[in-house]
């Protein structure tokens, strides 16, 4: 089985998506997949709201919203991606989604709880993963003609102007650890005192 996407819960219970059975699942204390839902579409990103709903990125054009109870329901459409759905929620509960399509650039998008879809930026080339650090600053995996960069969003901003911190080759995602320690080697947390991990 080969999943696409992964996210923890409230209760610290990892979540994966499978896009090619239109399945989400839920790993066990033995590492095992059991099925959590299914019949969502081609489910790509995941993240949990602050009330412990799952939401998934169906790449065909649906942000689907999970309860607790497992009850399914439209949260928001966005245009198709030719790839998949990057989620995250950031610290004003709203819920940021990357959505790469063919274009040369591609938005990065805010959806409020009232479920009200903005564009934050059209900066991005290719936009992928996505991830708050724990100061409130979203950080982006951009992606564009063979050249990936990670790149830092004060969404707070009206204006939000992305800041490249990071240029490498085949990025997809990125992620935090907000228990790891400030003092780390890298010349990026040296400078920003952050806790980063790259995925490639």
């Amino acid at each position: 089985m080969l999943f696409r996407s992964l996210a923890v819960s409230p209760d610290g219970a990892v979540f994966v998506s499978s896009r090619f059975d239109g399945q989400v699942y839920r790993l066990s204390d033995e590492d095992r997949a059991v099925l959590y839902v299914t019949e969502v579409g081609v489910p790509t990103g995941l993240a949990f709201g602050s009330d412990g709903a799952l939401f998934i990125g169906d790449r065909s054009g649906s942000i689907l919203r999970v309860a607790p109870d497992r009850t399914v329901d439209t949260f928001a459409s966005l245009p198709a991606s030719v790839a998949a759905f990057h989620l995250a929620f950031g610290p004003d509960h709203c819920l940021y989604v990357a959505a790469p399509t063919l274009s040369t650039h591609d938005p990065l998008y805010r959806i409020t709880p009232d479920r009200l879809v903005t564009v934050v930026t059209e900066d991005f080339g290719r936009p992928q993963g996505l991830a708050f650090d724990p100061s409130g600053a979203l950080f982006v995996v951009d992606a564009l003609a063979g050249s990936t960069g990670l790149y830092r969003l004060d969404v707070s901003s009206p204006s939000p102007v992305p800041e490249l911190m990071l240029s490498a080759v085949s990025l997809v995602g990125v992620a935090f650890d907000p228990a790891r320690s400030e003092e780390h080697t890298s010349e990026l947390q040296s400078r920003f005192g952050i806790s980063y991990a790259v995925f490639c």
